[in-house]
């Protein structure tokens, strides 16, 4: 199969990205000369290998987050990621970071690292849709930060944060679907808050 008869088929296809099993199906290739195949088509700037096993067509212009967020469902855009996104953290995080249920993963996505930290399915909540993924609203992307930081598994640095933007109702009503030792935390932050002080 030629690239540019390739390129119409995934064109009519329409998917967010292909997978190897996908382009197997497409192609008709057994495994091996798949493999070959697309070399040549990377090469030759037909597809573009975003992740391990994971192809565009060259050009698509798609974000590094919208391709993420179907790697790996279901999930929303939380943590650093969210906070920056939000102008919550004045850091951009490298890695992207994503909330799922199920198990804790990593990628590489265009060389950049990308993150699905699990929950619990009753931590799962808190998000929209916005730019065509599910984001969380800062005060749950700020509890979910902090979730991850009192089980010693992040850091935050108060600091880099404009925390008073966050609404102190919304924090205080979300924090109660977290354990007990989230919502101490999180008092003693916002009490220091309205002290004007984050320390």
């Amino acid at each position: 199969m030629t690239g540019v008869r390739l390129l119409k088929i995934l064109k009519t296809l329409n998917k967010p990205f292909y997978t190897i099993a996908d382009l197997e199906k497409i192609t008709g290739l057994e495994r091996n000369s798949l493999y070959v195949a697309l070399k040549r088509w990377v090469d030759g700037g037909v597809l573009e290998r975003v992740s391990q096993g994971i192809y565009l067509p060259m050009g698509e212009n798609l974000s590094s987050e919208k391709i993420a967020a179907q790697l790996y469902l279901p999930n929303y855009l939380s943590f650093e990621s969210a906070l920056a996104r939000h102008g919550i953290l004045n850091m951009i995080p490298y890695t992207l970071t994503f909330a799922t249920t199920r198990k804790t993963k990593k990628f590489i996505l265009r060389r950049q690292g990308v993150e699905f930290r699990q929950v619990s399915s009753g931590l799962f909540f808190g998000f929209e849709m916005k730019d065509g993924i599910h984001i969380a609203v800062p005060e749950k992307a700020f509890l979910d930060q902090m979730y991850f930081v009192c089980r010693g598994n992040s850091s935050l640095d108060l600091d880099e944060m404009n925390l008073r933007n966050l609404s102190a109702k919304l924090i205080k009503n979300y924090s109660e679907r977290f354990p007990e030792y989230v919502q101490r935390r999180v008092e003693a932050i916002l009490k220091s808050l309205t002290r004007g002080s984050l320390v």
